[in-house]
């Protein structure tokens, strides 16, 4: 037999129907009770247009309420979300519409006109078309089974056509459960949410608001200023951050400290830079490294309060109940890093093949590299896809990032490498430069101090900016296309 719980919303609208869900900038609020109510009257109106149980839906929207409601609403039908990031392109999107088999691509109204002119291949509706349907009277879903599919969120496709991973209820559920056994729970928590809510690390957070009863401070889009003043002067108590946001953050606070009442800034997108992680630690922000994917529904490994502070660099332990090894191929303690667990997809959409290769004996190979301390701490090191070797040596970006991001004039950095005859390849960097003055020289001279001989950049490109993707991770393919243009 199936688990079954019953509708997860309902319920907490049940429990608490006057508790905050989600704030806005401008101070407007929405209870749980409002939201069960929005979100069940969409619901009725999308089962008018004629969207049904297993129905694929996709969403393509930038974060707002109506963005919530809709994926809600879609739960209540028992239809499936497809979350589409909006900085694809038609072909991009194209794709992915037909890859997953979309009856109907709902949007925001912000991006009507951009949308529209794209002719993608279904229909597309905005919120507010949906909104002004009349309700068809439906059988809602009062209650989730576990098993059955709830997302699909394609993969970045750095390596082929992306894949849409597939998440059911119960992978968001033991996501939710995993995070809340890590960090635990506080009754005056508040979660800020400015990363995407098409990527997975976005839409847990709302996971989590509903399952928890916690309010959720929503933003459309990630502003230092705006979540310093949530953390100072609104009463967020957690932020879920990559790598640049916690730069700007640190940069910003300056010689001020947060709130004792902030306890959590969640830290993904891969590894950090040790000398920003020294930086907020003497700040006394309390940083906790994690570690996750799509394919994870989110964090599985996370640095646990009591280890916040002294295994700076590490991303923790797996959440429990999730399990994690490291395939050693060579003696070097670096490997490929696998993980298992309820909160782990049961694979990838219509993509048979492509499962059963990313799977071996339950366990998910994840193509990213990483070693366990003597204490089981995860240090995760780079995507495999990104390692340089250079004449059989190992070089990871991450490494030769975090070295060059000590340097005072440098604000972001970098690094990918180069095709050589001699080495194979070469690490070369490409560094945003807050002191116009540094140059070349002065960069490789500071690697020289710090770094291998072979790790030390053989060129340096300074840029005004770095590719990031909407999640502000650092995209190094379109990096390797900047070398060949230099």
């Amino acid at each position: 037999m199936p688990e079954v719980i019953p509708h997860w919303l309902t319920k907490q609208a049940d429990i608490a129907p006057d508790q905050i869900a989600i704030e806005h900038i401008n101070g407007k609020t929405i209870t749980f009770s409002k939201l069960k109510t929005n979100s069940q009257q969409f619901a009725k109106k999308l089962a008018n247009y004629g969207v049904g149980k297993g129905t694929h839906v996709g969403v393509l929207s930038t974060n707002n309420a109506s963005m919530v409601i809709a994926i809600h609403a879609l739960s209540y039908i028992g239809a499936v979300s497809v979350l589409l990031n909006t900085r694809l392109t038609k072909e991009e999107l194209t794709y992915q519409i037909n890859d997953a088999e979309m009856m109907v691509v709902l949007t925001c109204d912000s991006l009507e006109k951009e949308v529209m002119v794209m002719d993608l291949p279904v229909p597309v509706k905005t919120f507010s078309e949906i909104s002004h349907l009349p309700e068809m009277e439906t059988d809602l879903q009062t209650e989730i089974i576990l098993d059955d599919v709830f997302t699909i969120i394609y993969t970045s496709g750095t390596t082929g056509f992306p894949k849409g991973v597939i998440h059911t209820y119960g992978n968001h559920w033991w996501s939710a459960m995993g995070s809340a056994l890590n960090i635990g729970l506080d009754s005056n928590d508040k979660w800020l949410a400015a990363l995407p809510i098409f990527h997975v690390s976005g839409l847990s957070i709302f996971i989590k608001s509903v399952i928890y009863g916690m309010p959720v401070y929503l933003m459309e889009k990630f502003d230092q200023q705006v979540v310093q003043d949530a953390i100072m002067e609104r009463g967020v108590t957690m932020v879920s951050v990559v790598t640049v946001m916690l730069k700007r953050l640190v940069d910003l606070l300056g010689n001020n400290t947060y709130p004792d009442t902030f306890r959590c800034m969640l830290l993904g997108g891969g590894p950090a830079p040790r000398p920003l992680l020294e930086k907020a630690k003497a700040k006394h922000i309390p940083v906790f490294q994690s570690y996750g994917m799509t394919e994870t529904s989110s964090q599985i490994v996370t640095l646990s309060p009591l280890n916040a502070l002294n295994k700076i660099g590490s991303a923790g332990k797996p959440l429990f109940p999730a399990q994690l090894k490291i395939d050693h191929t060579k003696e070097d303690s670096v490997g490929e890093i696998f993980v298992k667990g309820p909160m782990v997809t049961r694979g990838y959409f219509n993509k048979k093949e492509a499962t059963n290769s990313a799977f071996q004996n339950g366990w998910l190979a994840t193509g990213d590299l990483g070693y366990l301390d003597h204490e089981g701490f995860l240090y995760v090191v780079d995507r495999r896809k990104d390692l340089i070797i250079s004449g059989g040596e190992n070089i990871y970006p991450s490494e030769v990032e975090s070295v060059l991001s000590g340097i005072e004039q440098v604000s972001e950095v970098g690094v990918v490498g180069k095709a050589d005859e001699t080495w194979g390849q070469v690490p070369v960097a490409f560094v945003v430069a807050i002191d116009q003055t540094i140059s070349e020289s002065d960069v490789i001279k500071y690697s020289n101090n710090y770094l291998a001989k072979y790790k030390v950049p053989k060129q340096v490109f300074f840029v005004d900016k770095l590719p990031r993707n909407a999640s502000n991770k650092l995209v190094r393919g379109e990096l390797a296309k900047w070398i060949q243009n230099n």
